[in-house]
């Protein structure tokens, strides 16, 4: 056991990646807990940003804005439909694709939802001064650039395929 970042031996190779999973898990835990006073469960709340800023979308196209699959997609729909945050209806050009659009429940959320974003970041930076949390965020989006680089077909995946990386 690594005594500075508590990571197994068997992740001595990599402490970043090990550190970058262990917080992505409690990270997310906190947000589930933060975002159970609104009724929605972590990612939900995702799903509805996306809504909000976009307007209604393809459900093909809101998964893959979301980097899910198609089963995982459905399954977060469903819930927010079940529950009355979104509602699908048939894409009038395309009646095979289906459009989730905000209902008016839904978009009632997005005051809380925000404030429960600004309050899970504010218990993320804690202590730490402005410039600490700019240069936390350009290190994170440079790492988050860097994996992107190795997803073939992501946003970025054409630079991978030229360097010839792949994901195996």
């Amino acid at each position: 056991m690594n005594e500075r970042s508590g990571a197994p031996s068997a992740a001595a190779g990599g402490p970043i990646s090990h550190t970058i999973f262990r917080l992505a898990r409690i990270h997310s835990q906190l947000a589930g807990r933060l975002l159970r006073e609104a009724g929605l469960h972590a990612s939900q709340e995702l799903t509805l940003m996306v809504l909000w800023d976009a307007g209604p979308q393809r459900q093909t196209e809101l998964g893959a804005e979301l980097g899910m699959d198609s089963a995982g997609t459905t399954r977060v729909v469903h819930r927010l439909e079940q529950a009355g945050f979104v509602r699908r209806r048939p894409d009038p050009c395309d009646r095979r694709a289906t459009l989730v659009e905000v209902t008016t429940a839904g978009q009632a959320l997005r005051e809380q939802v925000e404030r429960i974003w600004t309050q899970l970041e504010e218990l993320t930076v804690a202590d730490m001064s402005p410039a600490e949390q700019r240069a936390a965020l350009d290190t994170l989006l440079r790492l988050e650039g860097n994996v992107l680089d190795t997803v073939p077909g992501g946003r970025a995946g054409q630079a991978a395929a030229r360097r010839g990386v792949t994901r195996e």
